[in-house]
């Protein structure tokens, strides 16, 4: 739909009955956070908060909630912006089929940036302190604008068509902050920002920022959609929105989205940095303190109806959950279409995302062997690990289309069990050592810093997994408790994560039993806190397993080898997923909280 504004979106919610409406004063603090998670876990409608205790300002969330509610809300645009971003991926579509694709160029020409100067009048000023101050986790360090709309031009090439507009979480109080004015950027440097910074960092310059919150649904999903290159998130915004993205420079030369509920204006200075977070971030764990770049407020605008729009990460499945699947509505034919060979990649939302891609791509190297073996896949793979925010995965499972056709990602079961069935752990382990991985991921050594593996799996079934152990299994080391959490993986607990030293021992020890154990069958062992939790269900099993290891460090295989430094084992491959002393600690809600927000009716 061509909305307006948020608040124009809210009443079509409304209408439409996808919104839930709560009068009752509510408090930002760990309330409203409590409030969205129980709604969203019934999978219930957007939430307006028309009451927030200490801010003149209303606030929704849960707009995405579900799938079914985001394409309802682009109802009228969807079909049109997947051709767009089909023809930005393969623009050799529009000469091979003219006419199917003849609105295609259309939208991108009606969707572009419209500058104007008629909204200045729209927006008057607030402060920092009056936003609703929304904490949603106990440690969270202070309260976080969680869907912003971040803007940032290019020092080089100046202008909208070059900007960058991205979803980079902002610390509006707490910790060294000056109240209000001066909040916290988070980004990782090889965002847009991120790179917008480092050119105004070279010249010795400020950055100019500005955040916008709110506006039509389009803007934000334009600020976290992976476009092609070449098309602007403005541009992107306007074709999803039918709606041309709105915008003017204010007297001091920020940009201003004219359609935004709010808008923060400031300066990132060069190497100014003050510490950032606790947050609670969608991995399922808290990022930690760090520093981050500093912003210094200028202005706080708004609209006369403004809406504050927010949304809580956690463990997934979470609002951006719906986020994620909504995006793959709209791009999931362009990446295959940038990377030759690959039929489609999938970031595991069950496993916290950035931890675990699954993807499957043609093996068609050297067909006239007698063994097929992973070749074409592992240069896929490494097209996969340097490609934007997949660069940040830790593990990758690959596989090949040719042996099953039917075999898709987004089924975690049925991929791990292919792969399962037909790797060879003596040669198709791939291990990228001292790289980066995710800012918010913690099972490294240090921030941004840990390893990668590459599974891959291509050539027909080499066993049969086992979904039990053989009568007479048993452990007599600190690994005493097992399951078998699905056929070929079991998992293991004990003795909790002490030192480096002393896991290596346990680990040592554990594979001599191991050696001895009939082991036919099962080809992955996951060591963990918990075997009873983690064996539950898939999705356990996938958040501990590769969200708490750092691949490198905390793998270990029954008859490992080194040759030619290469790694691989003869038996089972061992995963320490322990919780470690350097992990952040994981999301827990507040039970106090929970209690409270039961006086309100959310059904």
């Amino acid at each position: 739909m061509g909305y307006k504004s948020l608040a124009e979106c809210v009443s079509d919610l409304e209408k439409h009955g996808h919104l839930l409406r709560i009068k009752e004063e509510v408090d930002p603090y760990l309330e409203m956070a409590a409030i969205h998670l129980r709604v969203f876990e019934q999978e219930g409608p957007a939430i307006l908060f028309e009451n927030v205790k200490g801010s003149p300002f209303p606030a929704v969330s849960n707009l995405f909630g579900t799938l079914e509610r985001s394409k309802f809300m682009f109802r009228d645009s969807l079909e049109k912006v997947q051709q767009l971003v089909s023809l930005r991926s393969d623009p050799m579509k529009a000469l091979k089929n003219p006419f199917k694709f003849a609105g295609a160029g259309l939208t991108a020409l009606s969707a572009l940036p419209l500058k104007q100067s008629l909204f200045k009048s729209v927006f008057s000023k607030t402060s920092i302190s009056s936003l609703p101050q929304i904490v949603n986790w106990p440690m969270d360090g202070g309260p976080f604008i969680t869907m912003p709309q971040v803007y940032t031009e290019d020092p080089d090439k100046p202008g909208i068509m070059s900007a960058n507009l991205g979803m980079y979480r902002i610390q509006l109080s707490g910790n060294e902050y000056v109240q209000d004015k001066e909040i916290g950027l988070h980004y990782q440097i090889h965002r847009g920002i991120g790179v917008h910074q480092s050119k105004a960092n070279a010249k010795g310059q400020p950055l100019k920022v500005s955040i916008f919150v709110g506006g039509p649904p389009s803007h934000p999903l334009a600020a976290v959609m992976p476009l092609p290159e070449g098309l602007s998130e403005a541009t992107f915004a306007g074709a999803l929105g039918n709606r041309r993205f709105r915008y003017f420079y204010d007297e001091e030369g920020f940009c201003i989205s004219a359609d935004a509920d709010f808008v923060i204006t400031g300066t990132v200075y060069p190497h100014e940095n003050k510490p950032e977070g606790p947050f609670g971030d969608h991995l399922g764990y808290y990022s930690l303190t760090h520093p981050f770049p500093l912003m210094k407020v200028h202005h706080v605008y708004h609209r006369k109806d403004a809406i504050w729009s927010f949304t809580v990460v956690g463990r997934p499945p979470q609002e951006d959950t719906s986020f994620g699947a909504l995006i793959h509505e709209i791009a999931g034919s362009a990446l295959p279409q940038e990377i030759h060979g690959l039929k489609e990649v999938n970031a595991v939302d069950a496993a916290g995302v950035h931890p675990l891609l699954f993807a499957i791509g043609s093996e068609r190297y050297t067909p006239y062997l007698k063994e097929r073996r992973p070749q074409e896949i592992l240069t896929i793979a490494n097209h996969i690990l340097g490609k934007n925010q997949l660069s940040l995965a830790k593990y990758l499972f690959i596989a090949a289309k040719e042996d099953d056709e039917r075999l898709h990602t987004h089924d975690i079961n049925a991929f791990l069990k292919h792969v399962l069935e037909r790797i060879d752990l003596t040669r198709d382990l791939h291990f990228y050592t001292q790289t980066t991985i995710d800012t918010l991921d913690y099972s490294g050594e240090g921030l941004n810093s840990g390893s990668k593996v590459v599974f891959a799996a291509a050539g027909p079934v080499k066993r049969k997994l086992e979904s039990a152990l053989p009568s007479g299994f048993n452990l007599q080391n600190c690994f005493s408790e097992f399951r078998m959490a699905m056929p070929g993986v079991l998992v293991l607990s004990g003795t909790a994560y002490k030192n480096k030293e002393k896991a290596r021992e346990e680990i040592l020890l554990l594979k001599k039993e191991l050696e001895v154990q009939d082991m036919e069958g099962i080809v992955l062992v996951v060591c963990c806190d918990d075997a009873a939790f983690t064996a539950e269900n898939i999705n356990n099993l996938v958040w501990v397993t590769f969200t708490r290891s750092n691949p490198a460090a905390d793998i270990e295989g029954v008859n490992s080898f080194t040759q030619d430094k290469h790694w691989g084992c003869k038996g089972a491959l061992i995963i320490d997923a322990r919780k470690k002393p350097h992990h952040a600690p994981e999301l827990i809600k507040d039970q106090e909280v929970e209690r409270k927000i039961n006086r309100l009716k959310l059904k």
